[in-house]
């Protein structure tokens, strides 16, 4: 199976939750992925200039109450680790745990069960990105190291997130934490 067939099959998936009223706001995005995939065989790509479905994690610390996140290099935000799907990647959950263990160093991060927590569609330097959204867990004990796409690398307190960050990621980490 492809990268690009899984990505289909993962959002078809994601409509169940939709469904159940768990992520209402998704509604318009879910439709708009999956049209994107059906016209564009090169939609998980980079190269795609009329956007490119990407993905991502939000690495959390449940134990302590806090996420950790990057302040992205080119955006200069605090985000979610995250990125683009390379080709190596077989799922879109791979991709996402990939991007979380390179962009936080932290080995041994797992994927929250249930798939991605939810969507995101946002502008960037090079395309519309289509982001597919999941959480990782931190194993206790967890040293996050910066690596060369981020300005600065921090944990912060689930209540401090709101004051650093923009709704997406306060959104995310709010389903997140639900998800818990």
């Amino acid at each position: 199976m492809s990268l690009h067939d899984d990505a289909v099959l993962v959002l078809r998936e994601y409509r169940e939750h939709e469904e159940s009223g768990e992520y209402g706001d998704q509604k318009e995005l879910r439709p708009l992925y999956l049209e994107h995939l059906r016209t564009r065989p090169d939609g998980m790509w980079k190269a795609c200039a009329d956007g490119h479905i990407t993905a991502s994690a939000m690495v959390i610390d449940p134990e302590r109450g806090r996420v950790l996140l990057t302040l992205h290099r080119k955006l200069r935000m605090w985000l979610q680790m995250g990125g683009h799907c390379e080709p190596e990647d077989a799922t879109l959950a791979d991709a996402a745990l990939r991007e979380a263990t390179e962009e936080s160093g932290i080995e041994g991060l797992t994927l929250l069960p249930g798939g991605p927590v939810r969507l995101d569609r946002h502008r960037t330097p090079c395309a519309w990105h289509l982001d597919v959204q999941y959480a990782a867990l931190a194993p206790r004990g967890a040293e996050a190291a910066i690596s060369d796409e981020s300005l600065d690398l921090r944990w912060f307190a689930y209540d401090d997130v709101p004051g650093v960050a923009d709704t997406s990621v306060v959104r995310l980490l709010e389903a997140t934490r639900a998800r818990l």
